[in-house]
Parts: structure tokens; C-alpha cells; sequence
């Protein structure tokens, strides 16, 4: 439930050769930005602007005049990047995206359709096909004692040997409002986490985790 292969479709981002390389996502984080900067020289100029050195942009794509987008970054076909939105580094953000008012990307890939549409902070993460982040819901991507990350499984420990590592989402993930998902935090395909929840280790495929730290299997 922690591969790649488990939790993402790749067909729907650029990133599909790249994450190809790995096993588990959070192998992928390190490179992003050289990804990046690797598929953007290679964007047709007849579908992407390059609106400042290393910022690439759709032209079907909204970007408010409010947004900011640091290099090196991507926006997708028909994304919206809204009023006040910080894309500070390193974002690649696929097609149909919404990047709200007043959220933050740093190091970061979106699949597809990945709505981050409130005062969200994504940092050092990848968001899977169709998943979704609800208003103030938020990846915390340092631990306090800033020690390396360990993903905490079914009756295993993953070290990842990283001390910046967000959360990976699965496809069609729904994370509720003011959510945080702690460092190093799995959320398996078609799972559902209620509001306000702190969520912590590996949540599988088809679940709901629920504010009081239980896990259900969907029906």
C-alpha cells in the first residue's frame, strides 16, 4: 500500500516517466526540481509560455495577477491559480488543478484535477489523480525534532532517510477541513479523512479516518 504502483494512476501527470524510477513515492521528492526544470525545456511553445525563466504556463490556464510563481514551476491545461496563491519552488501542477487563495507549493507534484483550493500548505509532497484538500487542511512536512522521517506501517517502520517529507496522497484521496497530515503520512487510494483530524503513519485504500485517530474500511 506505500508503492508507487499502489497509489497512483500515472497516466495523469508528467512526472509518469520519472516516478517510473522508484518504488515509493517519497523517493521522487530529492529530484523535482531538476525534473522540472528537464520538462519545461521540452514543453511545446505552442501549448506553454515561459513567463519568466523556468516558469512554464499553459495557455489555457488562469493565473490571477495576485498569484506568485517562483521557479522552477509548471501549470497544467486549464488549471486556476487564484488570488493571493504562493507557488514558491519547485510545483509541477498538472491539468484542471485549482491552486486557491492563500496556498502555499514548495516541492511539490499534483496529479490531474488535484483541487488545493483554501488556505492549504503542500510541502514536499505529491497529490494523486482527482485528491482533494479542504479548506486549511495542510501537509507538515518537518518533524518538531526535526529527526529524519519513518513512515509508520501495518507492523512496520519505512526509513526514509529524508527530514522533508509531507504527505502522499492517493488518487481520489479527500482530505476534510483544517486536517493535518503529519510528516511522512500515507493516504491510500479512494480514503476519505474527516475535518480537523491529525493524521499520522499509513491510512490504506478505501478507508475513513476519523478525528478520534480510528480507521474504517468502506463498505
Amino acid at each position: 500500500m506505500y508503492t508507487i504502483e499502489d497509489l497512483y494512476d500515472l497516466d495523469h501527470t508528467l512526472a509518469a516517466d520519472y516516478l517510473r524510477q522508484f518504488t515509493y513515492p517519497w523517493e521522487a521528492l530529492a529530484g523535482i526540481k531538476e525534473l522540472i526544470v528537464e520538462l519545461g525545456a521540452s514543453l511545446d511553445p505552442e501549448e506553454y509560455e515561459e513567463r519568466a525563466p523556468q516558469v512554464w504556463v499553459h495557455k489555457t490556464a488562469k493565473v490571477f495577477d495576485s498569484a506568485y510563481l517562483g521557479a522552477p514551476c509548471i501549470i497544467g491545461p486549464n488549471t486556476e491559480v487564484r488570488h493571493g496563491a504562493f507557488i514558491r519552488s519547485a510545483a509541477l501542477v498538472g491539468a484542471d488543478c485549482v491552486v486557491g487563495n492563500s496556498v502555499e507549493l514548495k516541492n511539490v507534484i499534483l496529479f490531474d484535477h488535484v483541487q488545493t483550493p483554501h488556505y492549504n500548505y503542500v510541502g514536499d509532497s505529491i497529490l494523486g489523480y482527482y485528491s482533494h484538500m479542504g479548506a486549511g487542511s495542510i501537509t507538515s512536512n518537518v518533524k518538531s525534532d526535526k529527526q529524519l522521517v519513518v513512515v509508520h506501517g501495518d507492523g512496520e517502520d519505512i526509513e526514509t532517510g529524508i527530514k522533508k517529507f509531507g504527505a502522499m496522497l492517493g488518487d481520489h484521496v479527500e482530505v476534510g477541513c483544517n486536517a493535518v497530515c503529519n510528516p511522512g503520512t500515507v493516504i491510500g487510494r479512494n480514503s476519505n479523512v474527516y475535518p480537523t483530524s491529525c493524521v499520522r503513519g499509513v491510512v490504506p485504500e478505501n478507508a475513513i479516518f476519523k478525528n478520534t485517530g480510528e480507521v474504517v474500511l468502506k463498505d
